[in-house]
């Protein structure tokens, strides 16, 4: 695999990630374990909520999106978050196939610690029908390549 790093990223640059499939027992499975709400774990309880069906728990649409980012945007040192703005903008259901575009909207080296930088991203979660499940914009530090290890330590 090769790396990113901030020499490599441009403000436009898109990342689109490959697609994974979502589905009912998984969906079950996280809010079992994570989120235990009526509308993540049972069929019948989820028809007649707010959701009108089974949908996945956010926090787990935004773990398959964190895997596809990390994957489709392989930073050097990692995808680091410095502040996140999530928004759920409809609801993953089962069989939902989900896929990720990220575009880069700012890169700014920092002034004071020249082995890295700030990079501002905004990545959409979207389905099979290309609905947006999911945005995210956040800013992530990156670090420059090349950068002797005692800069980074």
């Amino acid at each position: 695999m090769s790396f990113l790093f901030l020499e490599d990223l441009s403000v436009g640059d898109l990342f689109e990630s490959r697609s994974v499939s979502i589905s009912a027992e998984e969906i079950k499975a996280f809010a079992a374990e994570y989120d235990p709400q009526p509308f993540h774990l049972d069929e019948d309880l989820a028809a007649g909520s707010y959701f009108a069906g089974l949908s996945a728990s956010g926090w787990h649409v935004g773990s398959v999106t964190m895997r596809l980012l990390t994957e489709s945007l392989p930073i050097g040192g990692g995808v680091i978050g410095g502040g996140v703005d999530v928004r759920w903008l409809s609801a993953t259901r089962p069989g939902d196939r989900l896929r990720t575009i990220t575009e880069i909207k700012a890169v700014q080296p920092s002034k004071s610690k020249l082995d890295r930088g700030k990079v501002t991203i905004f990545t959409k979660t979207l389905n099979q029908s290309d609905e947006i499940r999911q945005t995210i914009e956040s800013t992530l530090l990156v670090f420059k390549k090349n950068v002797p290890d005692f800069m980074t330590g």
